[in-house]
């Protein structure tokens, strides 16, 4: 069965929690064996105190804009249901889990307010700085170190950053990174003088996009296809690589 994960993001009035902080936005996406299936889980909640200035000057989310939003107590079981058994991946997890807990703590829900009960956490930080040690390893840095798009990134924002995420996931753990197949060099290996090594960026498919056709070869199409490893079989003396894999798989 595929993993189903869920990439979490959240905004809080301040830092730390132990000064009375309260959240402000969740954000969630969810990926299923690696692929975003398009359901979210989002939100905008009344923290009933004020935001600090520096926070709101990260986020944008005003004191005003949070009146009559939900309190954490109204979405509370349905934000559960959907993180509940999930592996959570999140960036810089410590922070946004002791603000989950919290939250649940302050209804009474002790059984929930360890969610690492209930869930798994992946930490997309702690990786990055096992990656890439001594190196910036921000969300923003990540995507210009893997080529995702963040241009629609002017201020943090839970949703956005988890949709983000998702994508600096997905390309730090899918092993290649850059999409260029040629560089500038003589070599034509791409790696001489003034060859672009650049990654290539990195840009989402909608989950509801169409799924690609696949066109299987026909009778002939294989019929030819042998003949022609028979050619190549022929003109070298010895049989093709094709063949010698397929002999090989053969008799594993």
């Amino acid at each position: 069965m595929a993993t189903r994960s869920v990439v979490l993001d959240t905004e809080t009035t301040g830092m730390p929690v132990t000064d009375g902080h309260r959240i402000i936005e969740i954000g969630c996406v969810e990926l299923i064996g690696r692929r975003l299936t398009g359901r979210h889980f989002h939100v905008y909640l009344q923290p009933d105190r004020e935001s600090d200035e520096g926070a709101i000057g990260v986020h944008g989310i005003t004191n005003e804009f949070l009146v009559g939003k939900p309190r954490f107590t109204e979405v509370a079981d349905e934000f559960f249901e959907f993180i509940k058994g999930a592996q959570l991946i999140i960036h810089n997890a410590a922070f946004d889990v002791g603000f989950i807990n919290n939250e649940f703590a302050l209804m009474g829900q002790h059984d929930r307010a360890d969610i690492t009960q209930h869930c798994s956490i992946l930490d997309t930080l702690m990786m990055a700085r096992e990656r890439h040690p001594g190196q910036r390893n921000s969300l923003d840095a990540l995507c210009k170190r893997y080529g995702v798009d963040n241009s629609g990134r002017e201020l943090h924002g839970a949703l956005l950053d988890s949709e983000i995420l998702a994508d600096v996931y997905l390309t730090m753990t899918g092993g290649q990174t850059s999409l260029s197949l040629a560089g500038n060099a003589s070599d034509g290996n791409g790696s001489g003088e003034g060859a672009d090594n650049s990654a290539t960026e990195i840009r989402r498919l909608p989950a509801d996009r169409q799924p690609i056709r696949i066109i299987r070869a026909s009778e002939e199409d294989l019929a030819q296809h042998i003949a022609r490893l028979e050619a190549i079989a022929k003109s070298a003396g010895a049989p093709s690589l094709w063949q010698q894999l397929a002999e090989a798989k053969a008799q594993a």
